[in-house]
């Protein structure tokens, strides 16, 4: 009968309408030729390079740029010769096209694969994608986080509050990976550094968009390895207002900051009251084994084609108070998905993240703030590292040690006198 065939054919033209969605999503990314979306990018070995400016470096490093979640890229390795600066290229055919992904002495990254300008319709796909993403991440964070909290309250398997914030950030880390590698809206190339045994530092990176916290949780294990330390994000209390970021903050230990709520291009208003507080939570996640993260530019820059945003010296603060050196991370791209003014405009996909692997002990927040709009902030506007030329002097200025510093000064005094 009529009513018998309809049955039949429900299931069959939901399987078919769900593989011509799939087919369209597959079609209509920019990386459709790069190969399947989910192939893994190949593996290679990190080694550890010493500084720029070391003049007979013993031990080699690799550097990569690899590509992800799952889409195959060029990968570019760097070894060290004593003094020289030597540029190699890697590239990897795509179809017929080569890539070519370009490194020098320091691994820099001068040259990248770009995507170009999503059409409407491929907008559209990559917006429900990061709907789809933001929805999993709310679905997921409170199945996850919910029992780990009754596990802590109760005492079981989760008996310490670092135990407690290593599994949140874990799963938070899990959960942003995961649900990238599923639901693919956009592509993050990571230019990776990999310490065996990384230093308690503060790091630094932009801030251009309201993913930027959860593609760095995504990205993190393929940008810094296993053996890195878990961050903190110092982050502004208001964000709290949302139930999933709340316990996703407080379950991991985050570090909150007082803020008056202001608009785009207004000043930040600080409850400096909070500060105190603020260092000593800083101070206690260094002695659980966390790193510190703090966004410098205070809240989310429009326009970082254009530059950074006035530059905090917290940052700065913070390290020289705990005697830890600062590290660099920047981002591009982040905007083109989810912009701060104009909402999800999703003009582009490819998100590109730098971790450079120097370790800086600034001797000023002048210098700070410099060295930290010049080479962060050129990443963001370009997508590549600053010329050796430019960089050179500023890492070997910035990487001086404390007793460096006090030298310089007892011969200044020395001098005068």
């Amino acid at each position: 009968s009529c009513r018998q065939r309809q049955r039949l054919e429900k299931p069959r033209t939901a399987i078919t309408t769900s593989a011509a969605l799939i087919a369209l999503l597959v079609v209509s990314t920019p990386t459709c030729s790069d190969g399947f979306l989910f192939q893994r990018a190949k593996k290679t070995h990190h080694l550890i390079r010493p500084p720029l400016i070391a003049p007979k470096p013993k031990v080699a490093q690799q550097e990569t740029c690899r590509s992800f979640p799952g889409v195959v890229s060029s990968s570019a390795s760097s070894s060290i010769p004593p003094s020289t600066a030597v540029e190699q290229d890697a590239t990897t055919s795509r179809n017929g096209q080569d890539t070519t992904a370009v490194t020098n002495v320091a691994g820099m990254a001068t040259s990248v694969d770009v995507s170009s300008t999503l059409r409407p319709w491929q907008s559209l796909l990559t917006r429900m994608g990061l709907m789809s993403f933001i929805l999993g991440m709310c679905i997921a964070l409170p199945v996850t986080l919910l029992p780990q909290k009754l596990m802590y309250k109760y005492g079981f398997l989760i008996k310490t509050r670092v135990q407690k914030e290593e599994w949140a950030l874990a799963t938070g880390t899990f959960c942003a990976r995961w649900l990238l590698r599923l639901i693919p809206f956009c592509r993050i190339t990571t230019y990776s550094h990999f310490h065996p045994n990384p230093p308690a530092s503060v790091w630094v990176c932009n801030h251009t968009s309201m993913l930027d916290v959860f593609l760095l949780l995504a990205a993190d294990r393929q940008a810094r390895g296993n053996t890195r330390r878990r961050i903190k994000i110092v982050y502004w209390k208001q964000l709290e207002s949302n139930p999933v970021t709340k316990l996703l903050f407080r379950q991991a230990g985050f570090i909150p900051v007082q803020m008056a709520a202001n608009e785009h291009g207004e000043e930040n208003d600080y409850d400096r009251s909070s500060f105190k507080k603020l260092l000593k939570d800083a101070k206690q996640a260094f002695a659980d084994g966390f790193d510190i993260g703090i966004l410098p530019e205070g809240q989310l820059n429009p326009t970082p084609e254009q530059g950074l945003l006035p530059v905090f010296s917290g940052a700065f603060t913070m390290a020289k108070m705990s005697r830890r050196p600062v590290q660099m991370l920047s981002m591009k791209g982040a905007h083109d998905l989810w912009h701060p003014v104009h909402g999800m405009h999703c003009v582009k996909r490819h998100v590109q993240l730098r971790v450079y692997p120097y370790q800086f002990r600034f001797q000023s927040s002048p210098d700070f703030v410099k060295t930290f709009s010049d080479v962060v902030g050129h990443f963001a506007m370009h997508g590549t590292d600053l010329p050796e030329e430019d960089m050179g002097p500023l890492v070997a200025k910035s990487m001086m040690t404390a007793e460096d510093g006090a030298k310089m000064k007892k011969k200044k005094s020395s001098g005068k006198e």
